[in-house]
């Protein structure tokens, strides 16, 4: 058996003659778990926040979509791209164009997203879930131009679901020059009406600033004769993305880029990440602090065991074997408290994904009641392993301490 491991051990459990040894010891052991515990109930939370935001996707956000490496557009004729629609594992596939534009409406006015789409946008998105109020799903007939407003903008405008006047775009024309006199000429513009329908989303960068029309008329707000934005794919059943992904690549080489749901909404996924690192680093401090504690009651041992520091040597153990004894008893009460911690920070966890015992409040506009959790095994080994190296780098200098203490014998 290890002989300094079995001393530490032996120290760590027995009386001491002085027990404020074992309260200080207690205090380390406490300080070292409730940090554990919030570290793990901290990257859970985020974890479960990461996972709200997976569920979220929308029929806004296709299941891969192409867009030009550079610029904001690209030709929807261009051959890599009719390659890769014809590619089996592909169910359906839709252009689109998104564009700012400002809409008006009688004397209100906003800046708005225009996305034109594809009739076969309908079919391939399942937008209908999403679609409120008495009318249909119609982006443009024989006589006039559709638009289907989300939500939020519905009601900053004012307008309804049925707006008694048309809606009107405006779009900046490329390399035009604002006149005083006609600043009506640098836009194209054109009306559009609304088919008794708004959208959605439940996300506010959709219900707030996006209008649906189609691509027709999109491409000629825009002046973009055969352009496109994106296209949008959506995968037959059982097709696996990064095998899909993958092959696009090689079809479409490196203009193009394709991007998945998680890509899509990259923005918000960046956020959630970095909360979460910096949640780590400030809790990790705090562990540093609470590591200094078990300094304090390593001085008092070794005070205590300064004859049995004496014998030892007196036996012939090494000094380094004796200072070992020390550093060892400090690990243990680090990795004693890191167990504690994580065992009651997981089980609070579990409690909390079943029951959501702790809730977001009472105001109902919370997308779920309470806080959402997922326990991630590699978050318990990142959590262990933190504890352990703040513990290790905080006792690494009681062994220069535990000389002062270690009498030599000659």
């Amino acid at each position: 058996m290890n002989l300094p491991f079995f001393i530490a051990g032996r120290y760590l459990f027995a009386r001491k003659s002085h027990n404020v040894i074992n309260v200080i010891s207690a205090i380390s052991v406490a300080g070292i778990a409730l940090a554990s515990f919030a570290l793990i109930c901290t990257l859970s939370v985020f974890n479960g926040f990461h996972e709200l935001v997976a569920t979220l996707f929308t029929e806004f956000d296709p299941e891969l979509k192409v867009v030009p490496a550079q610029g904001k557009f690209f030709d929807a004729g261009d051959p890599a791209i009719r390659d890769a629609c014809a590619l089996p594992f592909i169910e359906a596939s839709s252009f689109s164009l998104e564009e700012q534009a400002l809409i008006g409406y009688k004397s209100k006015q906003q800046i708005a997203v225009i996305k034109g789409v594809e009739d076969s946008f309908h079919d391939m998105s399942g937008i209908e879930g999403i679609l409120r109020g008495n009318g249909i799903f119609m982006l443009e007939d024989d006589v006039t131009d559709y638009g289907i407003l989300g939500i939020g903008l519905m009601g900053r405008m004012d307008c309804g679901t049925h707006p008694a006047y048309p809606l009107r775009l405006y779009v900046p024309r490329k390399d035009a020059r604002v006149s005083l006199v006609n600043p009506a000429a640098a836009f194209n513009s054109a009306d559009i009406y609304s088919p008794g329908v708004i959208f959605q989303v439940n996300q506010q960068k959709y219900d707030d600033d996006y209008v649906l029309i189609s691509l027709d008329l999109a491409r000629k707000l825009t002046g973009q004769e055969n352009g496109a934005s994106a296209l949008e794919i959506r995968l037959k059943e059982g097709t696996g993305m990064k095998k899909a992904v993958r092959e696009l690549k090689s079809v479409l080489g490196e203009n193009f880029i394709i991007q998945d749901r998680f890509q899509q909404q990259a923005d918000v996924f960046k956020v959630v990440k970095l909360e979460k690192f910096i949640s780590y680093l400030f809790l990790s401090f705090i562990l540093l602090i609470a590591c200094f504690n078990i300094i304090g009651s390593l001085i008092m041992l070794m005070v205590e065991k300064q004859q049995d520091s004496q014998l030892l040597r007196s036996l012939g153990a090494q000094q380094s074997t004796v200072e070992r004894i020390f550093v060892i008893n400090g690990l243990l009460i680090s990795l004693i408290g890191a167990v504690t911690g994580l065992l009651l920070g997981v089980i609070a966890a579990l409690l909390q994904q079943k029951f959501g015992i702790i809730s977001l409040g009472t105001s109902g506009s919370f997308i779920v009641d309470a806080y959402p959790v997922s326990v991630k095994m590699q978050d318990v080994l990142l959590v262990l392993a933190t504890v352990l190296a703040v513990s290790f780098l905080s006792i690494r200098p009681i062994g220069p301490i535990a000389r002062r203490f270690i009498k030599t014998v000659d």
